[in-house]
């Protein structure tokens, strides 16, 4: 019987996912050697991390090279490139996606982080993305900004399983659920199979700290109250989530086989040197959720993580939390609305640094 730090997590009803996605990891065997050793059910990726893994090395020349031969489109090459390493990632990881009936075993990929504020074109590009990929434990990814809404409710419609991101704050959230509830009905309602579809809610969490932790300083708050909010942040978010998907209109879903749209935790490293290295994982361990984990949060968990159910420890002092934020004059849904207007900027300045590097490569591979 597996003994690892996060194999007991895992069994404790959290999945682990790994927060990175790059050709070597899959040529190399890591990320087999992940699934096994790590409890790693599966992968999330976004512009950043492609961004990353395209730029360093060689891996992808030979591909883009022979893309070359036919197209020039810097996006159009960024895809044929992601779309190859996301179905190797989804061939991979489809034997848990089969063995547990869908729950995990997804890899995901995220819609142009510039089509953020613009409903019809993310529609029609996490389309484009499921038809590009065509693996059924495929997750797009669509930034939870207000124009995000109804492009969640429609794909979900559609019957198509969605990776809703940048999730900041408790409102947003619930709007995100209602959302995917929403597209349930109206799936069912056109005669759709509801157990064919799923979806996550990805909550952002370390940002949370990093923004209001900044905010607290300069307003001269109890230093006491520095890297709370984050992880209060989250355990108000499971509240919401078993109040959202329980009663009369859920269950009627439940009945037809539709699965809830689970908590994700999303930017778990620690930014801040002064916290405890595995404090977004310890803090946040419950059932029905997922946490995915960079790589070297991963090791650090593994090497001296504590595992216990905390998710849903610590209400009342979560609550306080944000009385207490509230009175040190600290406006929480500036906070979180600075954090989605910043999150999809930095997204979108990734993916323009990665079109920007594959122009750069492709001059090199084919000369003008």
């Amino acid at each position: 019987m597996a003994t690892s730090r996060l194999h007991r997590l895992s069994e404790l009803g959290q999945s682990v996912w790994i927060d990175f996605l790059s050709r070597d990891l899959l040529r190399s065997g890591g990320l087999a050697r992940f699934m096994e050793k790590d409890a790693v059910v599966g992968v999330t990726s976004n512009p950043t991390i492609f961004q990353k893994a395209i730029a360093a090395g060689d891996a992808y020349d030979e591909q883009l090279r022979r893309a070359l031969e036919e197209e020039r489109d810097p996006k159009e090459l960024f895809l044929r490139l992601a779309v190859q390493d996301v179905q190797d990632a989804c061939d991979l990881l489809r034997s848990v996606w089969d063995e547990g009936g869908g729950r995990d075993g997804y890899v995901s990929l995220e819609v142009d982080p510039a089509l953020a504020y613009e409903t019809e074109p993310t529609i029609t590009e996490a389309a484009r993305l499921h038809e590009l990929v065509d693996r059924p434990n495929l997750f797009v990814k669509i930034p939870a900004t207000a124009p995000g809404l109804p492009a969640i409710e429609e794909m979900i419609a559609r019957g198509r399983s969605i990776n809703v991101t940048l999730i900041f704050s408790l409102d947003r959230y619930a709007e995100v659920a209602e959302s995917y509830i929403l597209g349930l009905e109206r799936l069912v309602e056109a005669g759709g199979d509801p157990s064919t579809v799923a979806s996550v809610a990805s909550f952002f969490v370390s940002r949370v700290d990093t923004e209001a932790d900044r905010r607290l300083e300069e307003a001269g708050a109890p230093a006491d109250l520095q890297g709370k909010l984050a992880v209060a942040n989250a355990k108000l978010a499971y509240l919401r989530y078993k109040e959202i998907f329980a009663g009369e209109r859920w269950e009627v879903l439940a009945a037809r086989g539709a699965s809830p749209q689970r908590c994700l935790w999303a930017s778990t490293s620690t930014k801040n040197p002064a916290y405890r290295d595995v404090l977004y994982v310890e803090e946040l361990i419950g059932p029905a959720t997922v946490n995915t984990m960079p790589e070297e949060t991963i090791a650090a968990f593994q090497d001296h993580g504590e595992v216990a159910l905390t998710l849903e420890q610590g209400i009342d002092d979560a609550r306080e939390v944000f009385r207490r934020v509230a009175e040190a004059g600290v406006d929480y849904d500036d906070v979180t609305a600075t954090l989605e207007r910043e999150g999809v900027d930095k997204f979108a300045d990734s993916f323009a640094e990665l079109l920007d590097g594959i122009r750069a490569k492709s001059g090199e591979l084919v000369p003008t």
